[in-house]
């Protein structure tokens, strides 16, 4: 017989298993779509209109939402020292894909060589309804979006260059001027900057706004670490780098103003001696801890070691908070990972609250350089966890030991079923980790 303390301890029971099942780690399936190195960043777009996102990852389309049919939209340079002019776009194409899946495959050497896709992003750049692909190619290459042909052509997309020499190696696309259209965010001739495209016609050469001195030394076209975001909450979107910010004035073509911080500062290695950080990778602006400032998640080293978020007080200084070092000691959590050359922000857990994600890049100069090249090339979400009281602690979470991160990871909702994905391209492969 059901009694009224054995309905009560049954629905306390209930609410528990409810409460635990609402607390779960969020869990991952990973999808290969190949081992194969074709670029060191990947990104998703319906791009066929069939109601499911596809994977793009170096000059293929993966069309989804099963991923194991691919098509060509544009092809590897036969010559990095040779650029692919607009006249030889479509020999080159029809070269390519006329090869053999396995002579494709040996296009690029993950040990010795690099790709032309260094970093991938989608966005309808003509406005037609359909996305189209951007590839920033090359630091101190060329930047071009690709035209969705609207459907599956089996033909190239055509390309538009519309920046000639992109710098650094953490370029983004983001809105400056607030207009709701991206701009290209990168640094160029020795100038930090970003480029503006002509929206009255997006095929033409993006027009570049520098804002500070050229400094060829200091940013060349290899310099780590770049960001944007709006840090003194004036509602414009300022740019960051590893030794401070730049504040966006109202008049852009007027000085912006640079504000000293150590977002990568220098640091003791594993062998115990300091060194000057080279700066890591995309720079993220978020308010970590809800006090409503905005502070800056960085790494400090794209190819060692060093992560941290830096909080913002009420005066504009930062103070920084270590998550990882050298050692596993340097984490509040004993987690240790180096070449953290790739960041993005998305709630994965569906708090409310953006996480980190990010991991370890995959031989970036092969398995010989840099800090513990061939460690795992783990792939971790940190969730961020606010105390309500001005702190705000990141929890480590693995997702993967066999993928890791490129120059670039993208989180999003790939299967369109509300929950954060993740897709990774980088000399692993190209990999998409549906959450469940």
């Amino acid at each position: 017989m059901l009694t009224f303390s054995s309905l009560r301890l049954s629905l306390v029971a209930l609410m528990c298993a409810s409460s635990a099942a609402i607390a779960a780690e969020p869990t991952f399936k990973k999808i290969t779509l190949t081992r194969d190195f074709w670029c060191e960043g990947a990104h998703f777009a319906d791009f066929d209109h069939d109601g499911s996102n596809d994977i793009v990852a170096g000059p293929f389309i993966w069309w989804g939402p099963e991923f194991k049919e691919k098509a060509a939209y544009s092809s590897p340079k036969p010559d990095r020292a040779k650029p692919v002019t607009d006249a030889d776009y479509i020999p080159v194409y029809e070269a390519f894909v006329a090869k053999s899946p396995e002579e494709q495959s040996k296009t690029y050497d993950p040990a010795k060589g690099y790709s032309d896709y260094f970093l991938t992003y989608t966005y309808d750049f003509n406005s037609d309804g359909w996305s189209d692909i951007i590839v920033f190619s090359w630091p101190g290459d060329i930047t071009a979006w690709y035209e969705n042909p609207r459907g599956r052509t089996g033909k190239a997309w055509v390309r538009h260059v519309i920046f000639d020499v992109t710098d650094n190696e953490s370029p983004q696309l983001g809105d400056m001027n607030g207009d709701g259209k991206p701009e290209l965010i990168a640094h160029s001739g020795g100038r930090l900057g970003y480029a503006s495209l002509d929206w009255s016609d997006p095929t033409k050469p993006a027009s570049y706004l520098a804002i500070s001195k050229p400094d060829i030394k200091k940013y060349f076209r290899y310099t780590h670490g770049y960001g944007f975001g709006d840090i003194n909450g004036d509602g414009r979107a300022d740019i960051l780098d590893k030794d401070g910010w730049r504040e966006q004035p109202k008049d852009v073509t007027t000085e912006w103003a640079f504000h000293a911080a150590p977002f990568a500062p220098d640091f003791a290695g594993a062998d115990g001696v300091r060194k000057p950080a080279r700066g890591g990778s995309q720079m993220q602006v978020y308010d970590v801890n809800g006090d409503g400032l905005n502070d800056v998640i960085a790494s400090w080293d794209a190819h060692g070691y060093g992560l941290a978020w830096n909080e913002q007080k009420k005066d504009g200084s930062f103070v920084s908070h270590q998550l990882m070092g050298s050692k596993p000691e340097d984490s509040p959590h004993g987690v240790k990972f180096t070449q953290m050359h790739a960041t993005d922000m998305a709630d994965i857990d569906g708090d409310g609250v953006k996480d980190l994600i990010t991991g370890k890049r995959r031989w970036a100069h092969g398995p010989a350089k840099d800090d513990e090249p061939m460690a795992a090339p783990v792939l971790y979400w940190f969730q961020i966890k606010r105390d309500g009281k001005g702190g705000a602690d990141f929890i480590p979470h693995q997702i993967d030991d066999d993928s890791g991160v490129g120059t670039q990871v993208t989180a999003g909702d790939v299967n369109k079923d509300g929950k954060q994905d993740i897709v990774v391209g980088n000399k692993s492969g190209v990999f998409v980790f549906l959450q469940q």
